[in-house]
């Protein structure tokens, strides 16, 4: 016994970095700390130094993040807390299993914004223990969301019909680019599949931005978005107006 509860209190999780008092990524004040390693390859990524799963990053004990967290708790109030993000969380669900677990006995909530695309049983505990899952679908057609991402959209879905089957609330998260995630027909085809499920919680609408784009080129990377303009306020409105056909709890974020 002795010796497992020193491999839990001794867990590490490689973390990117923090940002303290976030009011973006979950409900209320929040410390959102970002982890390393991501299997999408987004066209748009804001952070494309966390996709190498050890970049410039820091293998972290678990329990330095709960004293971070504990450090910030006063800040939370009564909806704040913690959100993993990076990156993809779920990259390292192993080790954030235990972490969720020792913030959750200190009356902490948790969210993971996730790409919903790994799926394991280390995921599915994670998904079973915080308290709120973001899920970003980045397209909800097939061919669109590889050129959007390399990867698949599949298990993404299968994801939310999980959280939506296990009564897990969750956020849906979709980020708005004119050319590749901003055709009328897909925000509708995404709003149809989805109208049913009443564990969303909240539809947030993100706007594309290039905030990230001079990181590419330090890291040899190409941004192949140049020239993709920003939205303007209508076309926000617009897919803003859309949604609200399917849900009733859209913001554009």
């Amino acid at each position: 016994m002795a010796g497992l509860f020193f491999k839990y209190i001794t867990m590490n999780i490689r973390v990117h970095s923090y940002e303290s008092l976030g009011t973006f990524d979950g409900p209320g004040v929040r410390l959102v700390v970002f982890l390393q390693g991501c299997n999408f390859r987004c066209l748009y990524c804001a952070n494309p130094d966390t996709i190498d799963p050890k970049g410039e990053s820091k293998e972290t004990d678990i329990e330095e993040i709960v004293r971070q967290a504990m450090s910030e708790k006063a800040f939370f109030g009564k909806k704040g807390g913690v959100t993993f993000s990076g990156g993809e969380p779920t990259f390292q669900a192993k080790a954030l299993v235990p972490l969720v677990k020792r913030l959750k006995e200190q009356g902490i909530h948790v969210c993971i914004d996730t790409n919903g695309s790994i799926w394991n049983s280390d995921v599915e505990e994670l998904f079973s223990i915080v308290d709120l899952v973001m899920l970003d679908v980045k397209q909800i057609n097939p061919e669109r969301h590889k050129t959007l991402t390399e990867r698949s959209n599949e298990q993404t879905l299968k994801t939310a019909k999980w959280l939506q089957d296990n009564g897990k609330p969750f956020w849906l998260r979709y980020v708005l680019v004119q050319g590749y995630s901003a055709f009328e027909e897909d925000i509708r085809t995404l709003g149809e599949h989805f109208k049913g499920y009443d564990m969303i919680k909240r539809v947030e609408v993100l706007p594309y931005h290039t905030l990230g784009a001079h990181k590419y080129e330090p890291l040899g990377m190409e941004y192949k978005l140049k020239g993709v303009k920003e939205n303007t306020p209508e076309q926000l409105d617009a897919a803003r107006d859309i949604f609200e056909e399917y849900f009733d709890c859209v913001f554009v974020n």
